[in-house]
């Protein structure tokens, strides 16, 4: 699924370089590290596959937190009797509630980062735009492979060795708590967040590269503080308060 991710944002790469080399006959330097602003896209792109990755990771930690917290509470672990529908439906609420506040706040900081990219430099967008794809494809695939391989390590250890509740079993419960999210929330959701800048953002430099240099400056400071404070909630926003 990365894969047609990648496939897709070259292509609509390409097609932006294409309109602004006017079909490759003007402005080839610039697609050069010796052009600053096309380097600091490129490492700009790869800060963003990681802020995503990580506020991803927080949204489901959070939510998972939550969720114990109400079981622990209100469902008694040790009876035999079955959870109540009520209070299953509680838990089942509690998880989507911040799943939806989490991917909230990252798709509003990707929004609005777009606009401001689009809006800084073309070719600083450009540079953007390929290390999302290349950063994202290989961030994805360790993300899926590493969650895998912690996620088949605890169930190992359970099945095969019969550990469950051994200090050998405690160290692979890493396999749930961080193997599930990265293998089935950041890597595959790296996906939509690559295909949505690259689509979104050949508008969004079409449209800048229209705009007087002043017009674009300023929109890109507005947008790039609206993305800045999405960034903040996506983190402090969903942090899990400390008891005492």
């Amino acid at each position: 699924m990365i894969g047609t991710a990648v496939v897709g944002a070259t292509t609509l790469i390409f097609s932006i370089i294409m309109v602004l080399t006017h079909g490759l006959t003007q402005q080839l330097d610039k697609l050069s590290l010796m052009h600053a602003p096309f380097l600091l896209g490129l490492v700009t792109g790869g800060a963003v596959i990681y802020w995503f990755s990580g506020a991803s990771m927080q949204a489901v930690a959070t939510g998972a937190y939550r969720a114990v917290e109400f079981i622990k509470e209100n469902i008694k672990l040790e009876s035999t009797d079955k959870a109540s529908i009520a209070d299953s439906k509680k838990v089942v609420e509690i998880c989507t509630q911040y799943a939806q506040k989490g991917m909230f706040n990252i798709f509003l900081t990707v929004f609005f980062s777009t606009l401001a990219f689009a809006c800084v430099e073309p070719f600083f967008f450009i540079g953007y735009l390929i290390s999302i794809a290349l950063f994202g494809l290989y961030q994805a695939i360790f993300m899926a492979n590493a969650g895998g391989a912690w996620d088949n390590a605890k169930k190992l250890v359970e099945v095969e060795l019969k550990e469950k509740g051994t200090e050998l079993h405690a160290a692979t419960i890493v396999g749930d708590t961080v193997g599930d999210p990265f293998k089935d929330t950041s890597s595959v959701a790296m996906n939509p967040i690559i295909k949505f800048t690259t689509l979104f953002g050949l508008l969004a430099v079409e449209l800048a590269i229209t705009m007087s240099r002043g017009a674009s400056a300023t929109l890109a400071v507005v947008f790039f503080g609206l993305s800045l404070v999405f960034v903040y909630r996506s983190f402090y926003g969903m942090r899990i308060p400390l008891k005492g």
